[in-house]
C-alpha cells in the first residue's frame, strides 16, 4: 500500500509540473520577485569552489541551474517530467553551457556509484516521494568528498517572518491560478513548504544519508535555504 501511494504521488507531481510547464519560468520570477535568479547564482558560486569535472543537476526543471554552472567540465540535467525537460533542451540551444539532458527519477538515477563530482538540486527535494531514499541516492552517485548543494524553500524566520509566511501561504495559489490557470499546483507549494523538514532537521537527514560538513545558509529572510556538504570521505554510503 505504501508503494502504491508513493507511486501515485509521483504521478500526481509529474502531471502537475507538466500542466504548468509553459508558465513555469514566469511564475518563478513573479512569485519570488526575481529572487530565484539570485538564489541560483548562490548555488553556482558554492558549486564553483569544488571545481567539479562532472556535475548533475537533479530535478532540473527548465534547466536554469544547469545552464548557469560555471564549470569547464561536463554538466548533466535530469528530470522525470518530460514536458518541462523539453523546455530545458530548447533553452540550451542558445546557451553557452550545453548540458546533456536525460529523463530520470531522482530515486533511481541511471549512474554508477561515485560517478559524479557534484550534484545540485533546486526546489526539487521537497518533491521526492521518499526523502531519505532520495538523499541516499544523491550520495551514492557522488565520489568520496564529492559536493552536494541543495536549494529549497523553507519556513521564514526573523522580524519579517509573519509577512513572508503570509506571502508563501496566500500569493502562490492566487498568482498560479491567474497566470497558469492552475491554482492547485501552487497551493501544493505552500502546503508542502509548511510540512517539509528544513534547517537543522534537513541537515541531520543529509548527515544520516552519508554527507559530512553539512551547513544551512538561509536566504532572503529564510524563504529559501542553501544546504551544502560533502559525501563522507571513506566512500561508504550509510
Amino acid at each position: 500500500m505504501r508503494e502504491e501511494l508513493a507511486a501515485k504521488r509521483a504521478r500526481d507531481i509529474r502531471g502537475m509540473f507538466g500542466r504548468i510547464a509553459q508558465r513555469y519560468d514566469l511564475l518563478n520570477r513573479t512569485l519570488s520577485l526575481g529572487c530565484d535568479r539570485r538564489w541560483r547564482r548562490a548555488v553556482a558560486a558554492r558549486v564553483a569552489t569544488a571545481a567539479p569535472r562532472r556535475l548533475l543537476d537533479v530535478c532540473t526543471g527548465t534547466g536554469d541551474l544547469a545552464l548557469g554552472q560555471p564549470t569547464a567540465g561536463s554538466v548533466y540535467g535530469c528530470d522525470f517530467c518530460l514536458p518541462i525537460l523539453a523546455l530545458a533542451r530548447a533553452k540550451s540551444a542558445a546557451a553557452a553551457t550545453r548540458p546533456a539532458w536525460f529523463a530520470a527519477d531522482a530515486l533511481c538515477l541511471p549512474l554508477a556509484d561515485g560517478a559524479l563530482d557534484a550534484v545540485t538540486v533546486a526546489f526539487g527535494i521537497r518533491n521526492f516521494e521518499d526523502l531519505e531514499a532520495g538523499l541516499h541516492e544523491l550520495a551514492r552517485v557522488l565520489r568520496p568528498r564529492g559536493r552536494v548543494v541543495i536549494l529549497e524553500f523553507s519556513t521564514p524566520r526573523g522580524a519579517l517572518a509573519p509577512v513572508l509566511r503570509w506571502w508563501v501561504r496566500h500569493v502562490p495559489p492566487l498568482l498560479g491560478r491567474l497566470i497558469s490557470g492552475d491554482g492547485e499546483a501552487y497551493r501544493y507549494l505552500s502546503t508542502s513548504v509548511a510540512t517539509f523538514p528544513d534547517g537543522d532537521e534537513l541537515c541531520g537527514l543529509l548527515e544520516a544519508a552519508g554527507f559530512a560538513g553539512v551547513r544551512a545558509t538561509p536566504l532572503t529572510g529564510g524563504v529559501a535555504t542553501l544546504y551544502d556538504g560533502a559525501r563522507a570521505g571513506d566512500g561508504r554510503v550509510r
